[in-house]
C-alpha cells in the first residue's frame, strides 16, 4: 500500500493553525467544539492530513481572530513569484521551530524581556551555545 504524502501547503497552512491555536493558549479541543468537529479533526489539519476547505478556513480564521492570508503568510510557492527564479525556504525551519512546545515557551518568554541588553546578551549567549554544540 502506498502512504499518500500531505500536499506542502496543506501542511504548512496546519502548522499555521497549529502555531496559531497554541500562541492564543487554545487547545485542540476548544477550536474543535467552536467549529462543531472533533480534535482529532483539527489533528489531521495541523498535519496537513487533511485539506482545510474555503468555508472551514474562513470559521478558523474567524475563531483565531486573523485574516485567512494568515495562514498562507510564506506558504511553499509563494517565494518564487517574489524573488524570481530564487528558491528560498528560510522560513519553513521557523515555523517548524515556534510550533514546538520550546519554540513556543522561548519566544513568549523572550519578548516578555524588556530590556534590549538583555535580549540581545540572550541572543549572544544561544549562538555561543549551537557554535560550540557538535556537529549532527
Amino acid at each position: 500500500m502506498i502512504k499518500k504524502t500531505p500536499n506542502p501547503v496543506d501542511k504548512h497552512v496546519g502548522s499555521r493553525v497549529r502555531m496559531r491555536r497554541v500562541l492564543i493558549g487554545m487547545s485542540q479541543e476548544k477550536l474543535g467544539e467552536a467549529l462543531g468537529i472533533t480534535f482529532q479533526q483539527i489533528q489531521k489539519y495541523e498535519k496537513g492530513t487533511n485539506r482545510i476547505g474555503a468555508s472551514r478556513m474562513q470559521q478558523i480564521a474567524t475563531v483565531m481572530g486573523v485574516p485567512v492570508s494568515y495562514f498562507f503568510d510564506d506558504a511553499p510557492g509563494t517565494e518564487a513569484k517574489l524573488s524570481g527564479f530564487a528558491e528560498s525556504h528560510g522560513s519553513d525551519f521557523v515555523v517548524d521551530f515556534l510550533t514546538t512546545a520550546e519554540g513556543l515557551q522561548l519566544n513568549k518568554s523572550f519578548v516578555r524581556i524588556a530590556d534590549g541588553k538583555v535580549r540581545r546578551k540572550i541572543v549572544e549567549l544561544v549562538s555561543a551555545l549551537a557554535d560550540a554544540a557538535p556537529k549532527a
